[in-house]
């Protein structure tokens, strides 16, 4: 909340003063324990978002680095025998062309998040 916000909610509620001297030092106080709060959630929301793009912009890079590095350095085929890694380069070299989909999934996301930020700041 602003100051003003604050001020405006006191000065329609009309507070009863009491005849204590330490109760402006006491609401005071109080008002800098809420702003504390505040500013370590506005903090720790920060920090959440700024670990989830790194997160995102990482496994981006990476995953972009293995298939590019797949790309240029393909297996033998005739080294693969039966098994697992077989049905693995079946499946692999069958759904080639959607390998891009994950990587604009996480583009997407990114471009989401940055555009929320935005948003989110206009309207404070």
């Amino acid at each position: 909340m602003k100051d003003k916000d604050i001020e405006s909610i006191l000065r329609d509620s009309r507070p009863q003063v009491r005849e204590n001297p330490a109760f402006l030092l006491e609401v005071q106080q109080k008002m800098r324990a809420v702003e504390g709060i505040k500013n370590e959630v506005d903090r720790q929301r920060r920090y959440g978002r700024a670990a989830l793009i790194m997160t995102l912009v990482s496994g981006l890079i990476l995953g972009a680095s293995a298939m590019l590095i797949a790309y240029l350095f393909p297996i033998d085929t005739a080294a693969i025998s039966d098994g697992i890694l077989s049905d693995i380069r079946v499946f692999l070299e069958s759904y080639r062309q959607y390998l891009l989909l994950p990587i604009a999934g996480c583009a997407i996301c990114l471009g989401v998040i940055f555009g929320r930020e935005r948003s989110l700041d206009m309207r404070l």
